[in-house]
Formats: structure tokens, C-alpha cells, sequence
């Protein structure tokens, strides 16, 4: 195995200068909302063990068919266990940056299916107990449906009173996960103005698709440096839901390129669930239409669903209507067609995955990856949380067996894993309950004037 301790400090100079280089071009389009610069501040020993738990790994996990398998390991922080710690340390960093050279107070709002809210919620927790920023001065507001209640982590940032009523988490009870999303996006457009006159504090939502870009970009980095060419072609596979951090490993290759660095063309395999297939649909029908998700069939020996007209389709599942995780709740990215250029520019594929399928290997992909990856997965799956690793694993073996994908490297991107044993769940008594706007606005500004 090959790993690069604290890798956002290791790339630090390069991550400042292309998000620098990035705000001064013409491809970046300033804001009507409050956007922090894309800047960072001075590289000290303070800021260095804020970054500490972003590490990268890459290990070879053999071969299955006639592919070669390896694992970029992006989970390495034991507070996440996510990929989703880059892009918010380099969020949180951002706000440290502006709250330095401005004096103004930053408070973030997030929407987010659950692990982006643990994410943030941790860096934000780091920047306070490392001393980056004071505890009034940067502050979180993070809103999940209660589909996601399972997947928040208690932290520092519910188990201390203070710090409690200082960043909120709050719990939506809505039949339609996407609408946390839209109920953010209606409170900002209310609110923000409000709070930036009455309390001189700058809202944040974070969710904007170039507030993480250039983070993940540091997966190009570590895939530079870790895995020489083998000149026979490399797949990226990753579990998606928008792929954002697909988007962000692009970045990286564009602005190695501008280096002078010449990556293996960049082709992707993209693994969804059956659940929110939408990506998959848009590659091969440029279309997100559910009716294109092909029938399925009850089979009377055993009563599971069958169908065997698309390969990119599970054979066989449990329920056709089935959500395997809740991580994966984006409806119609808006990602796709970048995505989908990519794919038919360079090469690669899209796969839909069931639980049926996810269960039927589960041992052999817990195997492949204990062994070699060193991802511990739990010996019952009905205790995995996050099952993206799962997902992509499975998908990419479906994948090689079903001819969609072959005689390549294969590098999957690790996003997410955990079980029961590696966290607490929040007690619902450290979250707040919202039934929209208002009381998410009387949740924040209670926040707001606490830190006052």
C-alpha cells in the first residue's frame, strides 16, 4: 500500500494556487449569495493539525477477469470515515480565511443526506479545538430527512451543551429527502439578507458544486503520485449519487495537465442504486424518464424480481422500488451531462446495483478488501451504515462479469463505510425537529444570537 499522511497539507501550495488561479479566470462566476474567497490561509502547525486526518491510500487489490483492481482509500478520518472530510475542511478553511481578513462572522448551512453533515459538523468541531477560530465566530446549521436520522454521528458538537445550541442539527420529517434541499434554498433567499444587516453574520450554503470541486481535485494528486501508468487504460469507479467528486477528480487532471502532467485519459464507471438511478438513465438514453428502468418480473420459485433485457440493470432483486442507502438521494443531477461527455469522450460504463446483488457478494468483497485494501467491513451486513464501498465493489465485479467493463485498471474510489461499532448515533434529543422554513429560521437564528 502506498498513503500520503495528511494529504491536504501535502498538496496545500498546489490545492491555494488553483483555487486562486480558479477565482481569477473566466470561468468562474461570482455569486449573488455570500461565496467566500477561494483562498486559504498561511500553511502553520495550527492549520496543519486541523488537515491531519486527510489522508489517501492506494492498494492493489489483484485481479478479477481481465481487469486489475485497486483501491484509493479516501476514508481515513475516523471522525467521517468519508470522503466528504476534503471537501469540508477546505470549506471550513475557506471561512477561517474569511473570517481572518474580515472580522465577520461565518455561519454554514447545509442540506445533506447525512455523511456531509458529519463532515462539516467534524471540521467545523476541529477548527474550534485546534483554535483556528473562537466558537461564536464560525458556527454550522445542518438539516437531513429522518430517512438519514440513522447516519448522524454525535460529536463534540452535540455531546457539549454549549457548542449544541451553537450549531443545530436538525431533522426534517419529509417523504421526499430532496426536499431538505429545496427548503435551504427557500430559507437563504428569505433570510440572508436579515442576518447579514441585523446580526452582521455572512450564511453560507455550501452546497454550490465548486465549493467542493477543488478539494477533490486532490484525488488526482495522490493518483498521480501512488499509481504509475500502466498504459493499459484506468477506470474510475465510484458509487454516485451527483458525482461531484468525479467532477473534482476532472479539475485535477485539467490542472495537472496545465503542469504539464499527462494522466491516463479519464474514463468512469459510475454505480448507482436502484433507487435514484438517474445518472445511469441519462448516460445511455439522455433521459432521466424512470419508465426507462427496465421491468421486473416476480419469480414464483422464490418471489424475487428478475429482469435480463439491460446489463446495466440489476438481474435480480429484492423490490424493483427499493432505496438500499440513503446517501444516494439526488434526483436529476444537474451533473449528468458533464458526466456523460466525459464517458463517451474516454470510455467507461454505468451499472445499477441492488441489495440482493450487494448481499450476494458480500463476502467476497469483504475478503478483497480486508485483505488487501485493509477496510474492515462488519461480518453482518445488517450492521453497515454507509454502504457506498458495497455498492461500488459489487458494481464494478457485476460490471467486468457482465462485459461492460474489461482489460483495464480499475481504481475504485473508497467514498464511505461504516457499521454500527464505528460511531454513536445522535440522540434525537440533540437534534431539532423542522417542518420547514420557519422553524428551521427560528432554529439558526436561536444560534445566531446565542453566539452573540
Amino acid at each position: 500500500m502506498t498513503h500520503i499522511d495528511n494529504a491536504l497539507a501535502h498538496y496545500y501550495d498546489v490545492l491555494k494556487n488553483s483555487m486562486n488561479a480558479y477565482q481569477r479566470s473566466a470561468e468562474f462566476v461570482p455569486s449573488a449569495n455570500f461565496l467566500p474567497d477561494f483562498d486559504l490561509p498561511i500553511l502553520d502547525a495550527t492549520m496543519e493539525k486541523f488537515l491531519q486526518p486527510s489522508g489517501i491510500g492506494i492498494t492493489g487489490l489483484g485481479d478479477y477477469g481481465d481487469c486489475s483492481l485497486h483501491l484509493l482509500n479516501l476514508m481515513g478520518n475516523q471522525g467521517t470515515r468519508t470522503t466528504k472530510t476534503f471537501g469540508s475542511m477546505i470549506n471550513i478553511a475557506r471561512a477561517v480565511h474569511h473570517i481572518r481578513t474580515t472580522g465577520e462572522r461565518v455561519f454554514i448551512i447545509s442540506p445533506s443526506s447525512g455523511n456531509k453533515a458529519t463532515a462539516l459538523r467534524n471540521a467545523v468541531e476541529r477548527a474550534v479545538s485546534v483554535g483556528l477560530v473562537r466558537d461564536t465566530e464560525l458556527q454550522i446549521a445542518t438539516v437531513v430527512p429522518e430517512a438519514s436520522r440513522h447516519k448522524l454521528w454525535s460529536s463534540g458538537l452535540s455531546e457539549d451543551p454549549r457548542l449544541r445550541e451553537l450549531n443545530p442539527m436538525a431533522v426534517m420529517p419529509s417523504p421526499v429527502p430532496v426536499h431538505v434541499k429545496l427548503m435551504v434554498a427557500e430559507f437563504m433567499s428569505r433570510h440572508s439578507e436579515e442576518y447579514a444587516t441585523r446580526y452582521g453574520v455572512r450564511l453560507w450554503h455550501t452546497l454550490e458544486l465548486r465549493n467542493y470541486m477543488v478539494a477533490d481535485m486532490v484525488r488526482a494528486l495522490a493518483e498521480h503520485e501512488l499509481m504509475p501508468d500502466s498504459g493499459r487504460g484506468r477506470v474510475h469507479a465510484h458509487a454516485v449519487s451527483s458525482a461531484l467528486g468525479l467532477l473534482g477528480l476532472q479539475f485535477g487532471h485539467r490542472e495537472l495537465a496545465k503542469l504539464g502532467v499527462d494522466l491516463p485519459a479519464l474514463q468512469l464507471m459510475l454505480v448507482q442504486h436502484l433507487g435514484t438511478p438517474d445518472m445511469v438513465l441519462s448516460l445511455y438514453h439522455d433521459s432521466f424518464d424512470q419508465d426507462l428502468v427496465p421491468a421486473y418480473r416476480r419469480r414464483e420459485t422464490d418471489g424475487l424480481y428478475v429482469q435480463d433485457q439491460d446489463p446495466h440493470f440489476p438481474a435480480v432483486t429484492f423490490d424493483p422500488a427499493e432505496h438500499l442507502d440513503a446517501t444516494f438521494y439526488s434526483r436529476t443531477p444537474v451533473t449528468s451531462e458533464r458526466i456523460n461527455g466525459v464517458i463517451r469522450e474516454n470510455g467507461g460504463a454505468g451499472i445499477v446495483v441492488s441489495l440482493y446483488e450487494c448481499l450476494q457478494r458480500y463476502n467476497e468483497v469483504r475478503d478483497l478488501i480486508a485483505v488487501t485494501g485493509g477496510v474492515a467491513l462488519p461480518a453482518d451486513p445488517r450492521r453497515l451504515r454507509e454502504w457506498s464501498l458495497v455498492m461500488a465493489v459489487t458494481g464494478v465485479l457485476n460490471g467486468i462479469d457482465r462485459g461492460l467493463i474489461g482489460d483495464r485498471d480499475i481504481l475504485v474510489h473508497a467514498s464511505g463505510s461504516y457499521g454500527e461499532d464505528d460511531y454513536t448515533v445522535l440522540s434525537p434529543a440533540d437534534s431539532v425537529r423542522v417542518e420547514g422554513v420557519e422553524d428551521f429560521h427560528r432554529a439558526v437564528r436561536h444560534a445566531v444570537e446565542a453566539g452573540r
